[in-house]
């Protein structure tokens, strides 16, 4: 078993679970904790069709906030349970199997893998397994190939209709989803502006991921003004990460039959649904006949095949370039959370679980 062969018959797992909700705010200590828990590893402590699985990697997204708010607003998925353990994208090594679909060494990819070292799971909820010899690192099927590129390649692909020339925004633009938006939105021969929240990310925008031009939004605090500057010809095209005084800064600047899927409202995540920012101006939609849709990766699964072919054939030409920010140790959980809300964090986020 390679590795797994110096692993005990019974693991001490470390796994964070929730505490207590946090209802504003970047959840802390007080609501995010880890613990030991003993794991029978041994082959017959497993139950049939299901694998001990040694984590490998776990993908910090925006949408584990929403889940740990203690109010169910119909965001994505439903809230955690208190002092149960947490649960996101993952990759695992198989190190025990009761199914013979997969054998010990086997990389799989799963959604709803724990924030753990160690975990038992039904088999039939792993997504794919990955062929480590792709040339593929693993950590960019967590980006690259997977939700946040995916998300991306809706974004522009399924949804945006998008020309040549057109005029192209993309909010939180060096993350995840916006460092791939913005580059297949040039792949089309689009203009792209990004928003981001430092100066060293503007540089990362339109040095590396090829946008023509990208604004600091903690410098440039009057958004409709800045959107009169990069836009002066209005916008076509909005990828909403956002929402919230971007998003209503955008509707001023729209033009007629102007898209805008909406991928997410970071802005709004830590506070609660009474206390989040209005749009006031929503009526622009309706004057500019705009078309502004919310959508869910979950939604769009059928297609996946098709985005990962034409991702793959982008990544083997150079015409798509990715960032990964890496945190060590599955006791960096908490702060890779807390990344996510903060000028800090470039990229895709994941967690090397034992580095």
């Amino acid at each position: 078993m390679r590795k797994s062969e110096k692993t005990a018959e019974i693991a001490e797992s470390k796994e964070w679970y929730l505490a207590g909700y946090a209802a504003q705010g970047v959840p802390t200590s007080e609501h995010l904790k880890l613990r030991s828990v003993p794991l029978s590893l041994t082959l017959d402590s497993i139950p049939d069709a299901h694998v001990a699985i040694e984590l490998l990697f776990v993908s910090i997204d925006p949408y584990l906030r929403t889940r740990m708010s203690g109010h169910d607003d119909g965001l994505y998925f439903p809230q955690f349970s208190l002092n149960q353990v947490i649960t996101a994208f993952g990759i695992g090594r198989v190190i025990r199997s009761k199914d013979n679909k997969y054998d010990e060494g086997d990389i799989v990819l799963n959604a709803f893998f724990p924030v753990a070292e160690y975990c038992v799971v039904p088999s039939d909820v792993l997504i794919r397994k990955i062929d480590p010899a792709a040339g593929i690192p693993l950590p960019e099927y967590l980006s690259c190939f997977g939700v946040p590129g995916f998300a991306a390649w809706v974004g522009i692909q399924v949804l945006g209709d998008l020309k040549p020339g057109s005029n192209v925004f993309i909010s939180a633009a060096a993350g995840g989803v916006g460092m791939f938006a913005g580059q297949l939105a040039k792949l089309k021969g689009c203009r792209v502006i990004g928003s981001t929240g430092s100066d060293a990310k503007v540089r990362l925008l339109k040095e590396e991921f090829g946008y023509d031009d990208a604004f600091n939004y903690n410098k440039e605090t009057n958004f409709d003004a800045a959107l009169s500057k990069y836009f002066p010809d209005g916008i076509d095209f909005y990828l909403d990460n956002v929402g919230g005084k971007m998003l209503e800064a955008v509707l001023n600047h729209v033009n007629l039959h102007a898209r805008i899927p909406v991928c997410g409202m970071i802005s709004q995540y830590n506070q609660t649904w009474t206390e989040r920012e209005g749009v006031r101006n929503v009526l622009n939609i309706v004057g500019k006949e705009v078309r502004m849709e919310g959508y869910l990766v979950g939604s769009y699964l059928d297609k996946f095949a098709d985005f990962a072919t034409e991702m793959e054939s982008y990544i083997k030409q150079g015409k798509i370039s990715s960032k990964l920010k890496i945190y060590r140790g599955i006791e960096s959980f908490a702060d890779s959370i807390g990344s996510l809300f903060s000028s800090s964090n470039i990229g895709k986020v994941i967690i090397e679980v034992r580095p």
